[in-house]
């Protein structure tokens, strides 16, 4: 497994996320304005891995906070980097900073064809609290987890 630092997106990192979510959700992205409209959204944060020593990064994590509550809203993994750690290093930053502002849960939803996923957030204490059905363009359910703080 890689090493991985984590580190806060800048809008100087922009490019490099859209890229990113083009590569890893290709006819299912969101598209360059949505993901900008995205970023620049109040309460979103946006983190960064980079393979130690790299100074692109390989993926990221995009989440929000509101009302004492947090909502991971997309992790990507550049292709080339999936299955060495990236996802673990930023749901690892993404708890850090939830505890730090002292949020009581963290949400998400996760298309229930991708068990990678769901494993990596099994993993980490997310629950099964409901399902959202056909959510997704390829007509997938949405799964939604949560984790309580």
């Amino acid at each position: 497994m890689s090493r991985w630092t984590v580190k806060p997106a800048s809008g100087g990192d922009w490019d490099a996320i859209v890229a990113i979510e083009a590569a890893v959700f290709r006819s299912a992205s969101w598209g360059a304005k949505s993901v900008r409209d995205g970023l620049s959204a109040p309460l979103v944060s946006a983190l960064l891995a980079f393979r130690d020593g790299a100074d692109a990064p390989d993926a990221f994590a995009l989440w929000r906070t509101s009302g004492g509550e947090g909502e991971i809203l997309s992790i990507a993994v550049a292709p080339g980097s999936r299955r060495k750690g990236a996802a673990e290093s930023l749901v690892r930053a993404i708890f850090a900073d939830a505890a730090a502002d002292r949020l009581k849960a963290l949400f998400l939803e996760v298309d229930d064809a991708n068990g990678p996923a769901r494993s990596l957030y099994v993993k980490h204490g997310f629950q099964e609290v409901g399902r959202r059905r056909a959510y997704y363009r390829n007509g997938h359910d949405a799964i939604v987890l949560r984790k309580d703080l």
